[in-house]
């Protein structure tokens, strides 16, 4: 089989999207298909190794023309299609990922040549979905022509149905946890802390950008309470993004500096040290479709503390008390319970690891998008 991934992000990105087509990509090959990609270069330095040839479309820039007379989505489409049609030649399906011109334009003409197309939703997609008063709604028309959809989570595919998006063809697939994170138990997470040189007694983790709807800020602001009774307590924020002044000044406001450690962009292999490593994985943010970070540090025996954003709430319905629920945008009941949690450390139960090792499992998931792939080419050959 040969499959074209057209997305807006691949690595060394760290976006949901940009890392999943890889590891379809990755699992294909492993079992002899053939995978290219069709994606918009990557806004992240570094390098990443794909298993396919990749055809890079720049992305749209704004000029005073395009402003002006509102030609812009015009010329970008028209710089598209040329590639993405060229593409379209040597695929049998075509799996796209997520919305926006490039996405959008993917699904429209792989179909108006007959190819099947998987289209894979994330969150922002559906969370921020208005039906567009015009005669050209992109996006409404891809949903409504992919031949299947995939949503990250029950609650992201129950909200696209209040919003008038019911559909056939559609089911919910987990994202997959990469082999790094793997469950350790207290003698595995002290050998993971002392190899990332971490002497406190308690290690708070959070892996997000740093952006308003990650909630960071009020994460911080909870670290006074945390650190009355558990003065040796370490914040450590994984991720970069535009609050990252404007946090770093929060922490040294409030007197906490020295006990938060702001570690920027890091790849998968250090992020598995330090799920690993941490006490509590914390996740205060606002909107969530289905938080892989929170469910990579749950496969590395790391329970999670949530805001009740409705990824989290998903979360706390599939592993129960290994998932613990929060207030958004409350400082003071986030501190109570990572205070309360502190005071009895744990590892995640037994049962967590069934079910990553059932839902969340590379195996797993990938068996999925084959029995997708396989219905929507039979489909299209019937």
């Amino acid at each position: 089989m040969r499959i074209l991934h057209v997305t807006p992000h691949l690595p060394p990105d760290q976006a949901a999207n940009a890392l999943l087509p890889r590891q379809l990509g990755l699992w294909a090959r492993e079992r002899g298909d053939e995978v290219s990609y069709l994606a918009h270069p990557a806004r992240a330095r570094g390098t990443a190794e794909l298993q396919g040839p990749v055809v890079w479309i720049a992305r749209r820039r704004h000029g005073f023309l395009d402003r002006r007379f509102k030609i812009g989505a015009l010329t970008a489409a028209l710089a598209i299609r040329r590639p993405l049609m060229h593409a379209l030649e040597t695929a049998d399906v075509v799996h796209v990922h997520s919305n926006g011109l490039l996405s959008e334009l993917a699904v429209l003409l792989a179909r108006r040549r007959g190819l099947p197309v998987v289209l894979t939703l994330y969150g922002t997609e559906i969370w921020h979905y208005q039906p567009k008063r015009v005669s050209i709604d992109l996006f409404t028309r891809a949903y409504n022509q992919a031949s299947y959809v995939t949503f990250y989570s029950e609650r992201l595919m129950a909200r696209a149905h209040e919003l008038g998006l019911g559909r056939r063809g559609s089911a919910v697939v987990y994202p997959p946890v990469g082999s790094a994170f793997t469950c350790h138990d207290e003698e595995g997470q002290s050998q993971a802390r002392e190899a990332l040189g971490i002497a406190n007694r308690h290690l708070l983790l959070n892996v997000k950008r740093l952006h308003p709807l990650a909630g960071q800020r009020a994460l911080i602001e909870a670290m006074n309470e945390i650190i009355r009774t558990h003065p040796d307590t370490r914040l450590v924020i994984c991720g970069t993004g535009p609050l990252l002044d404007e946090l770093t000044k929060a922490a040294a406001s409030t007197g906490v500096a020295r006990h938060v450690t702001f570690a920027g962009l890091v790849d998968n292999a250090l992020i598995a040290r330090y799920c690993a490593a941490a006490d509590l994985f914390v996740l205060p943010s606002l909107l969530e479709a289905l938080p892989t970070v929170a469910v990579e540090s749950l496969a590395s025996g790391t329970p999670v503390l949530s805001s009740d954003n409705p990824g989290g709430l998903e979360l706390n319905g599939v592993f129960g008390a290994d998932v613990s629920i929060v207030p958004r945008e409350q400082p003071l009941a986030l501190a109570s319970a990572i205070t309360q949690f502190l005071k009895n450390k744990r590892r995640t139960f037994p049962g967590t690891r069934d079910i990553i090792a059932r839902e969340f499992s590379a195996e797993a998931v990938a068996a999925q998008y084959w029995d997708i792939y396989d219905q929507v080419v039979r489909g299209s050959m019937a």
